[in-house]
C-alpha cells in the first residue's frame, strides 16, 4: 500500500471509486470534482498543489491517492495552509476511503501516512477535524496522536477538532 501523486495510469480505477461514491458525498472535496476529462481533474489537482487557479477561501493542498494492488482505495487531501476558516473547521486533512474497504483500519493507515506527508512539509502542528458521529474517524485520528482540543456546532452537527502535535511523537 502506498500513496500516490495522481496520473494517468489510475483513470479506470478512479472512474469506479466514484461510481462505487454513488450519491454519497465526496471526501475530500476533489472527490466533487468533474472526472468526465480525466487530464483537466490531473491539471486541476496540480493547480490546486500549486496554488494557482484557486477559488476564493480555498488554499493550497495536495491531494493523494492510497493505491494498493492497482486500485485506488483512499483519498487524502492535504492543506499546505491553513486560513481562519479552515483553522476553525476543516483542519490540514480530508480524507476518506473507498466504501468497499472501509471497516479494515485503512483509515488510522490513510490518517497516519497523511500525518507522515505533512510533517515532510514542515508541518509539526496538524489540525484535523471530524464530525462526532464518526466514530471511526475520532479513534482513527486518536490512535494517530490526536488530542481534542474543542468541538464546535456546524449546520446542527459537532465538529470534533484534534491536534496532532509531531514534535510530541518523536
Amino acid at each position: 500500500m502506498e500513496l500516490i501523486i495522481p496520473n494517468m495510469d489510475f483513470q479506470a480505477s478512479y472512474q469506479r471509486y466514484i461510481e462505487e461514491l454513488g450519491d454519497e458525498e465526496g471526501y475530500p472535496f476533489p472527490l466533487d470534482f468533474d472526472c468526465s476529462d480525466f487530464e483537466k481533474l490531473l491539471a486541476k489537482l496540480a493547480d490546486f498543489h500549486h496554488g494557482k487557479n484557486l477559488p476564493q477561501g480555498y488554499v493550497p493542498s495536495s491531494t493523494l491517492w492510497l493505491v494498493d494492488n492497482g486500485e485506488i482505495i483512499g483519498v487524502t487531501n492535504l492543506r499546505h495552509t491553513l486560513n481562519a476558516q479552515i483553522r476553525r473547521c476543516g483542519g490540514h486533512i480530508g480524507l476518506g476511503i473507498r466504501p468497499s474497504y472501509r471497516h479494515q483500519g485503512l483509515g488510522k493507515q490513510l490518517i497516519g501516512l497523511s500525518i507522515a506527508e505533512l510533517v515532510k512539509m514542515g508541518i509539526n502542528e496538524i489540525h484535523i477535524h471530524c464530525y462526532q458521529h464518526n466514530l471511526a474517524s475520532s479513534k482513527a485520528i486518536i490512535a494517530n496522536g490526536g488530542k481534542l482540543e474543542s468541538q464546535l456546532s456546524l449546520e446542527n452537527k459537532v465538529v470534533l477538532r484534534y491536534k496532532v502535535n509531531h514534535t510530541l511523537l518523536d
